[in-house]
């Protein structure tokens, strides 16, 4: 009777102590976070309750930086609930922790008032008007858990509009005047976004020009970007485009065409609350006129020295070219944004020229540091930048015989959309200083003000013969001063802007280049408006939009052509593209 029951209690001490083993050597995981206010002070002290099937509650509070930590927790499905003296309590829940995760929760904490006050007054005009180098870190993205326990990443306060198929046709008439590569006159644009595997998006964008008479063949850019999220700290991402331009002239080279594979590849680093960086590169190969490959690597690294001050080093291989999303105020900084997927791709051509018949790709190099600080209702930004820019691609305008310049120069690459043509300039380099200051002025008014100062290129002898204005472009010191406003209509929500950029001097590039801050703006007068179409006249959400660039027809400069007309090379061609857009 003792030997049996001492084989028992044997078994049972046994099967007991592997299952504490087995239980012990389960990987645990954490949660952590930081709470802030509405404006972005932290709150000490806010207690954090974690609730959950998977153990008893648990609670901690929050230190003088308003970050908390619950490490230990065995996996599954959690809710955390945020307490403070003065506000109301917040709760965030279905929160999923696997064997070994550490995820970050991020709360925002709201006062009564601020709740009473939030529907009535926020509107399109708060969402678009600050759109500023300072991000909130308190609204980064969390994994959140699905009914069926798949992890998907979410803001805080995601709300039911969110969609996981989205999608954008857009149709344009009009060239903006960039030269070769321009955009077509008439062109049908389209973007698809669809959610893929829990944490990851797919997206498509396309875009196919005619000219306007309709005879020449059709020229095409597709890309296929997917981009994903860990943990609310990785966010990589792919991207393939293909490009195939018309013939630069149909005459002296028929048949021929631009084609251009380029793959580019970025990753997006939060590191808590004090860094953020940015970084990858593009690698692209062009067929035209013989093969030419290009490589372009770039990057940005944020600290947020404090809430509202944030330090920012930035690195840039290509001048940055604004679709007509990012002129009419569409925020593209965003990474889940899907309006940043453009339509338009009038950014991904590249920015080529000949010389003796001979293709170049203009080369760039961009270092900027810059410090913003948000005061109230103001914004301010300093920076300090240094460029250099080999084989630049300079814009002219003016009829040319057909098939002269290439069949007999072999100096310029028209474009045969818009009258333009693409004209090489020198090698140049130089340093500068930017000041942008920004108020909003109203709930549906912001004024931004920018000064630049730095390096242009410019013609030291003007009326010269093109082929020969090369010789005569010279490197210059040049101060710039735009006022931009932008703003919203109340009632028929129509969103505009209007800019008018004042160059100290006459020159044939603008000064900083690669702007873009808020206080970017084209040469010259700019005007710029999308206005919402009520959705009783359509199923769905359309938009009629408008892009006027140049319109006093400002900075020409005068050269001579080979058959004694007169061409200009200027900053930025008076211009007028619109069109509608269809969101689904």
């Amino acid at each position: 009777m003792f030997q049996k029951l001492g084989f028992v209690l044997v078994v049972v001490v046994t099967a007991g102590s592997l299952t504490a083993s087995a239980w012990a050597a389960t990987p645990t995981g954490a949660i952590s976070g930081f709470v802030r206010d509405g404006s972005g002070a932290p709150q000490m002290g806010a207690a954090v309750e974690i609730l959950g099937s998977a153990a008893q509650a648990l609670k901690v509070f929050t230190d003088d930086r308003g970050f908390y930590s619950v490490a230990s927790l065995v996996p599954g499905t959690y809710s955390v609930k945020v307490s403070a003296p003065s506000f109301l309590p917040s709760l965030r829940d279905k929160i999923g922790v696997r064997a070994g995760a550490r995820l970050m929760v991020n709360v925002t904490l709201t006062t009564l008032f601020e709740a009473i006050q939030l529907v009535p007054l926020r509107g399109p005009a708060d969402d678009d008007d600050w759109k500023w180098t300072l991000r909130s870190v308190a609204n980064r993205p969390i994994l959140r858990v699905l009914p069926d326990g798949t992890t998907v990443v979410a803001q805080s306060g995601e709300s039911a509009a969110d969609q996981d198929f989205k999608g954008t046709v857009t149709f344009l008439a009009g060239s903006p005047g960039q030269g070769f590569g321009s955009p077509s006159d008439m062109t049908a644009g389209f973007a698809v976004e669809r959610s893929l595997l829990s944490s990851g998006i797919l997206r498509l964008n396309g875009n196919v020009g005619y000219d306007s008479d309709g005879q020449g063949a059709p020229s095409a850019v597709l890309r296929t970007t997917y981009a994903s999220r860990f943990n609310g700290v990785f966010e990589p991402s792919v991207a393939i485009t293909a490009l195939r331009l018309n013939s630069p002239d149909s005459d002296a080279m028929p048949g021929a065409s631009l084609q251009a594979l380029s793959v580019t590849s970025s990753d997006r680093v939060v590191l808590g609350d004090k860094v953020e960086m940015k970084f990858g590169s593009e690698l692209q190969t062009i067929q035209f006129m013989g093969r030419v490959n290009a490589f372009r690597p770039f990057g940005s690294a944020d600290f947020h020295l404090a809430p509202n001050t944030v330090l920012e080093y930035r690195y840039a291989s290509a001048v940055p070219t604004l679709s007509l999303e990012d002129r009419l105020g569409v925020d593209r900084s965003a990474a889940d944004g899907f309006e940043s997927a453009s339509a338009d791709l009038s950014e991904t051509a590249p920015r080529m020229s000949i010389t003796n018949f001979s293709p170049a790709v203009e080369k760039a190099r961009h270092q900027e540091l810059s410090l913003s600080q948000r005061i109230g209702k103001n914004s301010v930004q300093v920076a300090f930048y240094d460029d250099g820019i080999a084989d630049p691609v300079l814009t002219g305008i003016g009829l040319m015989a057909p098939g002269e310049m290439m069949a007999e120069a072999g100096e310029v690459l028209p474009d045969i959309y818009s009258g333009t043509f693409s004209y090489q300039g020198n090698d140049f380099s130089t340093r500068g200083v930017r000041v942008v200051l920004q108020r909003k002025l109203f709930s549906d008014l912001t004024a931004t003000l920018d000064y630049s100062y730095g390096g242009v290129l410019d013609l030291s002898r003007p009326d010269v013969e093109l082929q020969d204005a090369r010789t005569w472009i010279r490197a210059e010191q040049r101060q710039a001063v735009a006022a931009k406003f932008s703003g919203t209509v109340p009632r028929t929500k129509t969103r505009w802007i209007a800019s008018y950029r004042y160059m100290g001097g006459r020159a044939l590039t603008p000064v900083d280049e690669f702007n873009t801050s808020p206080g970017q703006a084209d040469p010259y007068l700019n005007v710029c408006f999308r206005q919402p179409i009520p959705a009783s006249f359509f199923a769905g959400h359309m938009e009629i939009l408008m892009d006027l660039r140049n319109l006093l027809a400002q900075g020409y400069v005068p050269v001579m052509g080979r058959d004694g007309r007169t061409l200009y090379l200027v900053q930025s061609d008076r211009s007028a593209r619109g069109g509608v857009a269809f969101s689904f």
